[in-house]
């Protein structure tokens, strides 16, 4: 409790000094250390971006502290772009339910001082930060995560942390009426908007070999009301992924048909091109049915399909060159956010609260909900985007602004836990 009361202190201060970042005793024996839950899949290059940017956040803010990363998934390439993005990174690996796993584990925990969840839809993995906390004692929460439900449970581990950083303020609202004893309930942007990962090399050659010239061009992102997660993993759909499958393909004709018409108005009016692209792997061969296939011809010959999936690096520097996107997917435009590139979401209504971010930072404008929107109404947006680019860049401008402020104010209280 003495270290709770210490730190709401700490927080109390905030309000009345500016922020200063602490400075670690030049004595200390060894770097603090966060021990960092994250990569929770590799299908999806939002769920990889969490890791890069929370990292890139951390190196920042709170330079003196070590990261340990303790990944759920690394595989297809990740690991070896995770150990070229940041040198030196430390990985764990395992799990506490492989006995092989648990005893570097536990020491893992007893040399750490901070354990911290990254950006996520939900407390990706409670039962890990119970066990931290039943261990270890040591500080622990959650940074820019999603929050719609909390069973006893979950409430009982979240009573215990020491922050939680809510990533939308409808999640935001939510906890806070849980009326929790955590002494930090507070809003941090996704981690993903501090992304800082590019390979300009590999996009530049990629552009060329499809004929797409920079600032001539902007990407369609496609998505399904809900992932099919149980053709991704190649089981048996349970009742209710039959029931989510379902629903996604009595809507996926008619979310396809808005986005085409924006694609073809955007050819007809502006005689640039359309890059098809994936956020998730599934959405490859999605583009092409259900965007690419149907197209008129004339339009068709001004729009290039990506035939193949990609990671975060190659994504965001092939963003880079593009005049907007337009995305059923948040994490893609997070990561076009950060090339200067704006976006317009395309929310469908069984996703989560995580759309919400979009109005938070001040980009309501470029936000639409699906089954209310007319194609009308957001190909005008991309056209604006398109016709009065000093407008775009200046909300572009404001909203950096305010994500960099809360960034440093959330950062500032994880370190001070150090």
């Amino acid at each position: 409790m003495s270290n709770r009361r210490t730190f709401i202190k700490l927080i109390s201060t905030l309000a009345v000094m500016p922020l200063i970042l602490p400075t670690l005793s030049a004595s200390a024996k060894r770097k603090p250390r966060i021990l960092l839950r994250s990569s929770w899949q590799t299908v999806n290059i939002g769920d990889i971006g969490h890791t890069f940017g929370i990292i890139a956040l951390i190196r920042k803010y709170i330079p003196k502290a070590e990261v340990i990363l303790w990944p759920v998934n690394i595989n297809d390439g990740v690991e070896t772009l995770l150990q070229k993005s940041f040198p030196g990174l430390r990985i764990v690996k395992g799990r506490f339910e492989d006995a092989d796993s648990i005893a570097e584990l536990e020491r893992t925990f007893h040399e750490c001082d901070v354990f911290v969840h990254s950006s996520g839809p939900y407390v990706v993995r409670t039962a890990d930060f119970e066990r931290w906390q039943k261990l270890t004692g040591k500080p622990f929460g959650m940074y820019g995560i999603s929050l719609e439900t909390a069973d006893d449970r979950l409430k009982n581990l979240l009573n215990e942390a020491s922050f939680i950083f809510l990533r939308d303020t409808i999640s935001l609202q939510f906890t806070r009426s849980l009326a929790l004893k955590c002494p930090m309930v507070a809003f941090a942007p996704d981690a993903t908007f501090a992304i800082t990962l590019q390979n300009k090399r590999k996009a530049e050659i990629y552009l060329q070999s499809v004929g797409l010239e920079k600032k001539g061009f902007i990407c369609a992102i496609p998505r399904l009301r809900y992932t099919p997660y149980f053709q991704l993993n190649g089981t048996a759909p349970t009742a209710e992924e039959k029931r989510r499958y379902e629903i996604s393909m009595k809507f996926k004709e008619a979310d396809a048909e808005k986005l085409r018409a924006v694609i073809s108005r955007w050819v007809n009016e502006t005689g640039l091109k359309v890059l098809l692209c994936p956020e998730m792997t599934y959405q490859v061969a999605l583009s092409k049915e259900v965007l690419l296939d149907p197209l008129p011809e004339n339009v068709k010959k001004n729009v290039v399909w990506r035939d193949s999936y990609w990671h975060p690096d190659e994504a965001g520097s092939i963003y880079a060159n593009a005049i907007s996107l337009v995305s059923y997917e948040m994490h893609s435009p997070i990561i076009a956010f950060h090339q200067g590139v704006p976006s317009v979401h395309l929310k469908q209504p069984t996703d989560t609260t995580k759309g919400q971010m979009w109005s938070d930072i001040g980009l309501s404008e470029w936000l639409f909900e699906i089954d209310t929107t007319s194609a009308n109404q957001i190909g005008d947006a991309v056209m604006k985007i398109y016709q009065e680019p000093a407008f775009a860049q200046a909300k572009m401008k404001a909203a950096a602004k305010f994500l960099k402020e809360k960034q440093q104010v959330s950062m500032s209280a994880v370190a001070r836990l150090l």
